[in-house]
């Protein structure tokens, strides 16, 4: 089947306390967002992208989409007012049935494990969210009480969130509601089941200098270095 590949990536650099979106900072010389899109292109020859950017990045998109050899597998477009938007306008450019893998931009040590992983088990179920279990204790804070939640219940999202085409596509026809904060609360939404993964807990989210540190520790280790 068609996969395509929704690559949302409009952060900005402000926890990082830099000027440069945190999508274009440096790892090892290349940009986060060249890591996460490489994963993809590499997972699957037949892969395609769609680079979800803000307006005023997409020079800078188009310059990275020159990086690879595959370019003519990546597509660019604007991201939104939110990240419902944004992904809205990435799955507006799917016109055929397909597994579609939407990906946060700044988690650059995706695996192409995880990428084929996500990709099985949406065939057979009809999507894939990846999920850690956590580690730290939990508490839930309710007015001004808190108690301990039972951490063995609790997970951790991550991304590639992976769908069959056909439930992801309709599920963002709905009026974009401020409980979205993720595609599988927007599949919920109406009215479809989502199935959890075992995600990687290298799959780390880029948002902070701390972040940036620990990416350049996981490649080192993963060349061996």
């Amino acid at each position: 089947m068609k996969k395509i590949a929704v690559i949302v990536a409009g952060g900005s650099g402000i926890r990082m306390g830099v000027k440069t979106p945190k999508q274009f900072l440096l790892l090892q010389g290349n940009p986060l967002l060249w890591y996460s899109a490489d994963a993809f292109l590499s997972a699957y020859d037949d892969l395609e992208i769609i680079l979800v950017l803000p307006e005023e990045h997409l020079e800078a998109g188009e310059a990275l989409k020159r990086l690879f050899k595959d370019s003519h597998r990546i597509q660019i477009t604007r991201g939104g007012e939110t990240r419902f938007h944004s992904v809205q306008n990435g799955l507006n450019m799917i016109k055929e049935n397909s597994i579609v893998f939407v990906h946060d931009g700044v988690r650059c040590l995706v695996s192409k494990e995880l990428i084929r992983s996500c990709y099985e088990q949406a065939l057979v179920k009809g999507s894939a969210i990846p999920a850690v279990a956590a580690t730290d204790s939990i508490r839930i804070i309710e007015g001004e009480k808190n108690f301990v939640a039972d951490r063995n219940r609790v997970r951790i999202i991550q991304t590639p969130q992976t769908f069959k085409s056909e439930i992801l596509l309709p599920a963002f026809q709905q009026v974009y509601d401020a409980s979205f904060t993720d595609e599988a609360t927007v599949v919920e939404a109406s009215g479809k089941p989502i199935f959890l993964i075992e995600g990687e807990y290298s799959n780390i989210k880029i948002t902070r200098p701390i972040d940036l540190l620990m990416a350049e520790k996981i490649l080192e280790e993963r060349s061996g270095l």
